[in-house]
């Protein structure tokens, strides 16, 4: 096909592969043509997730820390492109050792940097809406400097994804290493961790099983949420772009709904009959959280999100259907320290 030829010859090396995004990118990745190199210390992710693209003769997956450089001797001579998504990323997995996260991301993003910059590789940081923090603003352009707490029990992954940006222009304006930043808004899908604390995995993990969906506060808190798909087609155009486009742009979904439209259409979609219940309102949740995609469309070839909510859903609901759950659960202390019954 024409798209097997775009990678033909390309070495990609892709950070955090296990996880539920970088999933779904190495999948791409060996679609369009590329020799993939993935690479996970497996923390947080399920082995599970890599069984597609380990069938693939072009994917090697690495067991490696990023904290620590990658041994040479464990990569090939040439990469082309670094795709750097290894961060735990829901609160409870990120907070479940705040320290170890904090290190990811400067750490991580600095080895891969350093990389990029000998391997003359592009180099592209999943980042976060996150770094816009708790905005005052609404909804939230690449301009805004956001609202964040340095102290709280989410600064560990706040800070740590704002100075992963902060690396990535430096190196850019001193080195002239070909960066590229994205900032990443509330995604889901399959291959999402069923235990990860997102509204859309409880959601969905709960009414399946026939229980009572929980919301945490009124459930007039809005979110906007894209569907993976979405994102991995934004992240490609990114990479490939060649304006030298750098960023930081946003990658979401502006269009908005509450938790509590969200519950009715899982409700709907599982057929299982359940209750929506209200409970007392997380620590630090930020109340608002859109994207201004207008960089976007203008630097990325009219970019934009072509999966509406409903469909989306329901492909993640079919995939959590099935999963066997008894197999994630040694996340369930995590998730529930956060998230207390």
């Amino acid at each position: 096909s024409d798209m097997a030829s775009v990678g033909a010859g390309k070495t990609a090396l892709v950070t955090g592969a296990n996880g539920f995004v970088a999933t779904h990118l190495c999948l791409r990745l060996l679609k369009d043509g590329y020799t993939v190199i993935g690479v996970d210390n497996f923390s947080t992710s399920h082995r599970n997730n890599s069984k597609e693209a380990s069938a693939n003769p072009n994917y090697t997956l690495i067991e490696h820390d990023i904290i620590e450089p990658i041994p040479a001797d464990k990569l090939p001579a040439k990469i082309d492109l670094i795709f750097n998504l290894a961060c735990p990323a829901s609160p409870p997995h990120y907070q479940r050792d705040p320290i170890h996260t904090a290190k990811t991301g400067f750490l991580g993003v600095l080895h891969g940097l350093e990389l990029a910059q000998k391997m003359g590789a592009k180099f592209l940081q999943a980042s976060t809406s996150e770094v816009y923090g708790d905005p005052k603003v609404h909804p939230q352009p690449e301009s805004y400097n956001g609202y964040v707490s340095c102290t709280g029990v989410r600064a560990c992954y706040d800070e740590a994804k704002r100075v992963g940006e902060t690396l990535c222009f430096d190196f850019h304006r001193k080195y002239g290493t070909q960066v590229r930043v994205i900032r990443i808004f509330n995604t889901y899908g399959p291959y999402m961790h069923p235990y990860d604390g997102r509204v859309v995995s409880n959601f969905i993990r709960q009414a399946l099983a026939g229980q009572d969906l929980t919301i945490y506060g009124t459930g007039d808190q809005t979110r906007s949420f894209q569907y993976v798909s979405d994102l991995i087609e934004g992240m490609m155009r990114m990479m490939n772009n060649e304006q030298n486009f750098i960023g930081p742009v946003n990658i979401g979904n502006p269009n908005e709904f509450t938790v509590k439209q969200l519950a009715e259409i899982v409700v709907e979609l599982a057929g299982t009959g359940n209750k929506i219940i209200y409970m007392d309102a997380a620590k630090d949740d930020p109340a608002q959280r859109k994207p201004v995609i207008e960089v976007a469309q203008k630097e990325l070839g009219g970019w934009e999100p072509v999966v509406q909510l409903r469909e989306g859903l329901k492909h993640t609901t079919e995939y959590f259907r099935g999963l066997d759950l008894t197999q994630y659960q040694d996340h369930l202390s995590d998730y529930l320290a956060v998230n207390p019954k």
